[in-house]
């Protein structure tokens, strides 16, 4: 086992639970590879936390594999690698348009499959490895008008299951966490409005929305040894919203 710091590769490193995963795993001597779409965003991050990056887009297989080489190139190793990557599109089927669909499907499952592919071959080589992705609690639990993102994730902890049982003898451990409503700028079109905020706190059984920095916490714990014995996992880190009925 290398002796140098470990390194993390993270996609969607600049959205609220990257970039508080990249602070998280950085305040703890990391290595890390931070990579997403737009420039600024990951150039600004990559220089706050003096790491490498590099822009690609997640639903592009050859983009992606090229990410995973560069930081091999760089670092010599990846131990860990988290995907971050997610949308929120609140519709009932009926009313999602097929570009809609495809937009959602290629973001949240497209997306897993690539980096997943991209990974497990110098993971193999390494002999192991932690891969993360970020679910939804919506893919467990029955939701108004989640279809599409409830089934492009429930595509991503079914690709957690079967990652795990074909990658777990090389010793790759493949798990999720599944976050309820997280309070990042991805939701603030949610929370921005004091009703719609309230009922989605009504919702979760502690009576409040996540933090971006409790997410973060779960997916480091998952991607360090501390959680080796772990795989094939899919973590709900959403008070209580998948399994416990609010009154």
């Amino acid at each position: 086992m290398s002796t140098s710091p470990p390194t993390y590769l993270i996609f969607g490193a600049y959205g609220g639970i990257g970039s508080a995963l990249a602070r998280t795993l950085h305040a703890q001597g990391a290595r890390l590879a931070l990579s997403g779409r737009d420039p600024e965003r990951l150039g600004a991050l990559a220089d706050q936390l003096n790491a490498f990056s590099v822009v690609a887009d997640t639903t592009d297989f050859a983009a992606v594999d090229a990410t995973v080489s560069s930081t091999m190139d760089r670092f010599q190793q990846i131990d860990g690698m988290a995907l971050c990557v997610g949308s929120l599109m609140l519709k009932p089927a009926h009313m999602t348009r097929p570009d809609e669909w495809l937009t959602t499907l290629h973001t949240n499952l497209t997306s897993a499959f690539a980096a997943l592919r991209a990974i497990a071959r110098p993971m193999m080589k390494a002999k192991r490895g932690s891969v993360v992705f970020v679910s939804t609690a919506a893919a467990s639990i029955g939701l108004p008008n989640h279809e599409a993102i409830a089934a492009a994730k429930g595509g991503v902890d079914a690709l957690v299951r079967s990652a795990a049982a074909t990658y777990g003898r090389a010793g790759i451990r493949v798990n999720a966490v599944a976050p309820g409503l997280v309070d990042t700028p991805l939701t603030a079109r949610i929370t921005s409005s004091n009703a719609a905020r309230s009922s989605s706190e009504a919702m979760h059984a502690l009576g409040r929305l996540g933090t971006a920095e409790e997410v973060a916490e779960s997916i480091r714990w998952l991607l360090s040894d501390d959680a080796g014995w772990v795989t094939g996992q899919t973590l709900g880190v959403d008070g209580g919203l998948s399994t416990v009925r609010s009154v």
